[in-house]
């Protein structure tokens, strides 16, 4: 499981531009008025071959002062209880105000490492000024442009250094059960389709969206099947994120993904695929975790010889270019089809442990390169000359070239597809890196 950032503070100090820059994407946005950020953004990074997940905690304005003051206090709570390491920005421009004070006064109290990120220290006197962030008692403050990134490089390191050590060691981690997780919106079936599973209703059902807050392990060993099944709260679209239980439903469920070796996808199939759907498959994808997609409800459809070959072609061109995945159609209610998709989960986890030999790898490429070689750029020819299987937890493969920064995204997609037809990773992530022979 990696670990897990929190960026807290108050409004328009910079967080939004701080979490931009440290996931490497515009994912928030950002405004010169405060405010701006009124749901929550999740992303992911590495520093110094330390991968982690950042989640920028964005203020409210809406109503009076003492409510924006209160969701702010909700949230810090939230965020300390969860994540590993806090940053907490506050802003060189203005120096300390009584709100960035109430944070302070929250964090004292907690026994996570908090960081003080003092922002907007674009020049050397506001790099003096952070010196007065002392004040608030939670140790050094680190002066950074959140927008051009001067000072990042020396926090980082600090902060990927305060994460916990793992418990356990890999041999040990090699003979735990494999986990599958079961996400998905809310109201997709997920608890009910593990009381289908189990026979019992060791998870409460409810018409109600967002029943499920926590994430919850059950020990699944039938059938042949031996696993931990993880039944998860429902991510809702981000601006759907009302409340702070939710919000920390939300957290639970990217950890439960982060940790986990399948995820089984559920779709409601009266709703259709929609773009949070999509939004959690990304997710899936990006945590290199294999993944089942499950259409749940498929009894309440109205449909002919068609319906599911026009279903599954949708969620396909949806899911592009990462499209090598079962999808299953069931029913909870009637149990239709339901141990199929454990099947497929453990397939799925089989492809994700999958191992090719060198000699085999390299054989069957040679014949691939020869026919449709990388094109050319600006003149230069570019040679392939050998592949091997990196040794991480999912399949991921280095190609050995002359030229591999000249080496595009599509030709890689194309030996991507190759890799697929010849050996078998239906449902899991396929990673491909070019290196320098």
């Amino acid at each position: 499981m990696s670990n897990m950032v929190a960026i807290v503070g108050r409004p328009n100090v910079g967080k939004s531009t701080f979490f931009n820059r440290l996931v490497g994407t515009r994912d928030a946005i950002v405004d010169e008025f405060s405010g701006v950020t009124r749901d929550r953004h999740y992303g992911k990074t590495e520093w110094i071959g330390k991968e982690f997940s950042i989640i920028d905690t964005g203020g409210y304005v809406t109503g009076s002062d003492d409510v924006f003051e209160d969701e702010i206090r909700k949230q810090v709570q939230l965020a300390v209880e969860e994540a590993d390491v806090i940053m907490f920005v506050v802003d060189t421009m203005t120096g300390i105000t009584d709100m960035d004070n109430d944070v302070a006064n929250l964090l004292r109290k907690q026994d996570r490492p908090v960081f003080v990120v003092a922002n907007k220290a674009d020049t050397n006197e506001r790099k003096m000024d952070a010196s007065e962030f002392y004040a608030m008692g939670l140790g050094e403050p680190y002066p950074i442009s959140a927008m051009n990134g001067s000072g990042t490089g020396d926090l980082l390191d600090e902060v990927v250094a305060k994460f916990p050590k793992p418990q356990s060691d890999p041999d040990e981690e090699a003979e735990e059960l494999p986990r599958i997780s079961v996400v998905g919106r809310p109201n997709a079936g997920k608890s009910s389709f593990i009381n289908a599973l189990t026979g019992s209703d060791r998870n409460i059902v409810t018409p109600v969206s967002g029943t499920t807050r926590d994430s919850i392990d059950t020990h699944y060993k039938a059938y042949g099947f031996d696993f931990t099944l993880v039944d998860t709260a429902g991510l809702r679209k981000k601006s759907k994120v009302h409340d702070d239980l939710e919000f920390y439903s939300v957290m639970r469920s990217i950890r439960s993904i982060e940790s986990s070796d399948v995820c089984i996808l559920m779709i409601d199939a009266e709703e259709g695929f929609h773009s949070q759907d999509l939004n959690i498959f990304s997710l899936i994808a990006k945590n290199n975790k294999a993944v089942v997609i499950l259409v749940n409800k498929w009894d309440l459809i109205e449909k002919d010889h068609q319906t599911a070959k026009k279903f599954e072609k949708l969620i396909r061109s949806r899911i592009n270019p990462f499209d090598d995945v079962e999808i299953i159609f069931t029913s909870v209610l009637t149990k239709q089809r339901i141990h199929k998709s454990l099947d497929a989960a453990i397939r799925a986890y089989e492809n994700r442990k999958r191992r090719i030999k060198t000699s085999p790898l390299n054989d069957y490429f040679q014949t691939v390169i020869a026919k449709q070689p990388p094109p050319a750029l600006k003149g230069k020819y570019i040679k392939i000359k050998y592949v091997t299987q990196l040794p991480t937890k999912f399949p991921s493969f280095a190609f050995f070239a002359n030229l591999p920064q000249y080496v595009k995204e599509p030709y890689k997609r194309f030996l991507e597809n190759k890799l697929r037809d010849q050996f078998d990773f239906t449902g899991t992530p396929v990673r491909i890196f070019m290196r320098k022979k």
